[in-house]
């Protein structure tokens, strides 16, 4: 079992703590965290983008020239794909992108990912965050003195709004709560701050 220490938020040791085996000490596992990172990004795509058919392009219905005789190429529309105001040939439609995976995939991708910021020496384990108003420079000092000052996603274990809104004025900074974290977060930031609870909660769901 791995041990961390727990720190305040002017960056000095106050702790210790144990981590499960059964979620920050796994071998991580790639492609089910490639898996799970694809799978989001494909869900998060809004899929609305659209082109109009040749069918759908305003006019065209005159055939521009006869058939034979002109030393034209033979033409049925102006609103064919090769003119210049026409519509366009296998042009996107709105689509969904969404795809589901397997609920063992994602609960593996997510201790993969949580194990990945362990062996990386990434994860931080606060007391608790204390934030009585919005103030911007309180969580940017609080980063400087975790070490952390880079993108880093911050989990506390329950819904702080004051927290929220300082840290969402600073650039790099993502906020989360245990039962909102997602791989992709994880892994596109590079400092992991949990708080006690938020990290009891997430060993009590998925140890």
């Amino acid at each position: 079992m791995a041990n961390v220490n727990v720190l305040n938020m002017q960056g000095e040791k106050v702790g210790e703590v144990t981590l499960s085996d059964a979620i920050f000490a796994i071998e991580p596992n790639a492609a089910a965290v490639h898996a799970v990172v694809r799978q989001y990004l494909a869900n998060q795509r809004q899929g609305t983008q659209s082109t109009l058919t040749r069918a759908e392009v305003r006019g065209g219905g005159r055939k521009p020239w006869r058939q034979k005789g002109t030393g034209h190429a033979r033409q049925g529309s102006i609103r064919a794909p090769q003119w210049y105001h026409g519509g366009v040939a296998l042009g996107p439609k709105p689509r969904d992108y969404s795809f589901s995976l397997n609920k063992k995939v994602k609960r593996l991708a997510l201790k993969s990912a949580l194990s990945s910021k362990v062996l990386e020496e990434n994860l931080i384990v606060v007391d608790e965050f204390k934030f009585d108003s919005y103030k911007t420079k309180n969580v940017v000092n609080m980063l400087k003195a975790l070490g952390a000052d880079r993108k880093a996603l911050i989990v506390n274990g329950e819904k702080n709004e004051f927290l929220i809104g300082s840290a969402s004025n600073v650039p790099g900074v993502v906020t989360a709560l245990p039962n909102t974290i997602n791989v992709y977060d994880i892994i596109n930031n590079q400092k992991l701050i949990l708080s006690k609870d938020a990290l009891s909660k997430i060993e009590e769901v998925y140890a």
